[in-house]
């Protein structure tokens, strides 16, 4: 074992409240959730910040040494990566996020470049009983949220997208402004994606009383077998803090690989749906996404967003397919007060 100084923690860690000064082990726990120490090797000039455990963003440097913890990730427009078979200190692997999730890179969109490389350095070593020099392996696990069951009852606000960079949490923070407006206590998530508090926060700003997401309940990426179980976490949670309604973003697209479509089928969380918001990028994905989802799960979109509605030209083809268009940057306060009207009456009848 031995001891660091570390200069930057990543967000992913935020369960564990880790200090900077910290105890590595050479035998790294091979699992994704588990917390590394690495040293930054080169510099980048574009995706080159790390997001902390407040949410605050510092650009990564040549030596920096980093502590984050082992996931994959696949992102259409940013860095597909998986977990290592192997792993030792002297080991290089690469950054996969901003949220500090470390994995092996397998391709990259030519918008973010290639990743940065890092130098395992070891195991993070946490000491949870006190008095005792038996560590054990850091995991985001320790300190995350707990439970099985779903114990919510309020009204959701679905909103989903044809892929990443859909206009999602924009919308999502336009429907929480007006809500909370009109007097609700308003719970926010995002269920799905890869481990940043970015979309989280911008919740929280926009008026949500409460904001979680996937990490908070211990998972770093989701997929298919992990998205249902966690958002059921995460709504019993947010039911027990006494919001009484809440906007739900779906990190990635509807196609993706982080598990949505596990969510969209669940009989559960489906039958907690107030409202079904769509956000897409062009024409053929709005048309294609309200197809999807009729046809694979039985879901009626109520509202299209995001890009595919920036002008005139968008929402007269939206028109065609019998649906409004509402666009969280040209009239957030159009959006927000439509879905309020939309949800209004389940939130009154929860109460």
């Amino acid at each position: 074992m031995m001891r660091i100084h570390v200069d930057k923690l990543a967000s992913v860690t935020r369960n564990l409240r880790l200090g900077r000064t910290l105890t590595l082990s050479p035998e790294i726990l091979l699992e994704e959730g588990s917390v590394l120490a690495c040293r930054v090797k080169g510099e980048k000039s574009t995706y080159n910040q790390l997001e902390d455990p407040h949410g605050r963003m510092s650009t990564l440097h040549d030596g920096d040494i980093l502590v984050g913890a082992l996931g994959h990730r696949n992102a259409l427009q940013g860095y597909e990566g998986v977990m290592p078979k192997a792993l030792k200190p002297g080991d290089t692997v690469n950054l996969l996020n901003m949220g500090g999730v470390i994995g092996q890179c397998l391709s990259h969109n030519p918008d973010v470049g290639k990743p940065f490389d890092l130098e395992v350095l070891g195991q993070v070593l946490v000491f949870p009983e006190f008095q005792s020099r038996a560590g054990q392996p850091a995991h985001i696990r320790m300190g995350a949220l707990k439970g099985t069951g779903l114990s919510a009852h309020c009204p959701v606000v679905y909103v989903a997208g044809t892929c990443m960079n859909a206009g999602k949490t924009a919308a999502a923070c336009a429907v929480i402004r007006q809500l909370s407006r009109a007097g609700y206590r308003v719970g926010a998530c995002k269920l799905t994606g890869v481990s940043l508090m970015r979309d989280a926060l911008a919740m929280r700003d926009y008026g949500a009383e409460v904001a979680l997401d996937f990490t908070d309940a211990g998972i770093v990426c989701t997929d298919a077998g992990s998205a249902a179980g966690v958002s059921r976490i995460i709504f019993s949670e947010l039911a027990a803090h006494g919001v009484d309604v809440i906007v739900a973003e779906t990190g990635d697209g509807i196609m993706g690989e982080y598990g949505v479509q596990a969510i969209l089928q669940d009989p559960d969380l489906k039958a907690l749906s107030g409202t079904f918001i769509l956000c897409a990028n062009d024409p053929v994905g709005a048309a294609g996404g309200v197809a999807n989802l009729k046809a694979a799960f039985g879901i009626q979109a109520d509202l299209i967003a995001g890009p595919a509605t920036d002008n005139r030209v968008g929402e007269r083809f939206v028109a065609t397919l019998g649906l409004p268009a509402r666009n969280a940057r040209a009239d957030a306060d159009a959006l927000g007060k439509f879905v309020l009207g939309l949800v209004e009456p389940k939130i009154s009848a929860k109460v």
